[in-house]
């Protein structure tokens, strides 16, 4: 979307008297076609480069995005633990709004909060991150330190 709107914000810089209507159908389908082939490579993505888009990702937009319901934030289980799943954009975690899970919305966390109060949030009530879950519901599980922490290394960079 950044993408689209420095392109546009040229556009009208320069004063170009062509048609807005035509501009953004064309740059829309532009960027329509770029967001679907990269959707398609990030599902090819290993655990390990998932974390590392997810990272990138919530710096760039300064924000981490969960689902949630009437409950609150949405949970999942492993084996051994308690986990909120968390994504790098509301396109990946609206996709997950499915089944069970159809009535719920997507919400941005911004990074001040989430380094502020959801890190000590999860870690005293011993719940982990189910770190940018693929929709095979596979993906890293980290504790929610881990998690700030290569937030906030990542962002020194």
């Amino acid at each position: 979307m950044q993408i689209f709107h420095l392109w546009l914000r040229i556009r009208i810089n320069d004063k170009l008297k062509q048609p807005l209507a035509l501009v953004f159908s064309f740059t829309l389908y532009i960027f329509g076609s770029f967001m679907s082939d990269t959707l398609d490579n990030i599902a090819q993505f290993t655990p390990e480069q998932r974390l590392n888009y997810l990272v990138k990702e919530c710096i760039l937009n300064k924000q981490v995005w969960i689902l949630t319901d009437q409950d609150g934030c949405v949970m999942l289980n492993t084996e051994d633990e308690d986990c909120t799943p968390v994504w790098p954009s509301e396109t990946f975690a609206q996709a997950w709004a499915t089944g069970d899970w159809s009535a719920c919305e997507a919400k941005a966390i911004d990074l001040k909060t989430w380094h502020d109060r959801w890190t000590r949030g999860l870690e005293d009530d011993d719940v982990a991150v189910a770190v940018f879950p693929s929709e095979n519901e596979e993906g890293l599980v980290i504790s929610a330190q881990e998690f700030d922490f290569e937030l906030k290394t990542k962002a020194k960079k």
